[in-house]
């Protein structure tokens, strides 16, 4: 109930050891470790390593020894030139624009990220109105290019906070969201990477043919 601090998970409880791998992993170890999986010996060999739990999360310690979760492992990008990159951060950067609602980037052994945008819907509105082109549908408005270039102001901005690694060069700017109904995110409201990849891989690795 004291010394937390909003962007983390607090520090360890008493008892839970921690340990970060050199990948970024968190690790723990304690007593609350389970002993592992129910006749599933290869999975707690996976998991369990000289009684560490590998988490499976991506983060670190901060100077107040506070835990941040930054990322799933398997969600990782490892782009060409072996840098490891977290999607979940960019594409947080990315949703905290006005004009984008949804993002997705890719980019696995990749030279650079590349990027699905959905707008945010209430800013697609109110660009369409003051544009006199309220009866244009999403789709209509996704394929504008004037309404694109705007977009791509929104990633110019975002790109000025992040790494050289982390900049997203190209991006499609779609007319449907990622929502529960078309598959493309969980009921817990988490994006459907693979799922979206099957989907739209095609045109992510189009964008890799232009110049960055």
């Amino acid at each position: 109930p004291v010394g937390y601090k909003i962007n983390t998970v607090g520090p360890p409880v008493k008892g839970v050891e921690v340990k970060i791998e050199k990948d970024g992993e968190i690790c723990v170890r304690g007593e609350l470790v389970m002993k592992g999986y129910w006749n599933d010996e290869a999975s707690t060999k996976a998991a369990i390593k000289d009684g560490w739990l590998h988490t499976g999360d991506i983060g670190f310690l901060d100077d107040n020894n506070h835990i941040q979760i930054t990322d799933r492992k398997k969600d990782i990008i490892v782009n060409s030139g072996g840098d490891n990159i977290a999607p979940q951060r960019v594409e947080g950067f990315l949703t905290l624009q006005p004009e984008i609602g949804q993002a997705m980037v890719y980019g696995d052994k990749k030279p650079h990220l590349v990027a699905l945008l959905v707008p945010e819907q209430d800013f697609v509105r109110d660009w369409a109105r003051a544009h006199k082109k309220e009866k244009r549908n999403l789709n209509e408005v996704a394929r504008d290019s004037e309404f694109h270039a705007l977009v791509g102001e929104a990633v110019a901005r975002v790109n000025k906070e992040l790494s050289q690694a982390e900049r997203v060069r190209r991006f499609i700017v779609l007319g449907e969201p990622f929502s529960v109904e078309n598959g493309m995110m969980t009921p817990s409201m988490k994006i459907r990477r693979h799922i979206i990849k099957e989907a739209f891989g095609k045109e992510l690795e189009a964008l890799y043919a232009k110049p960055a």
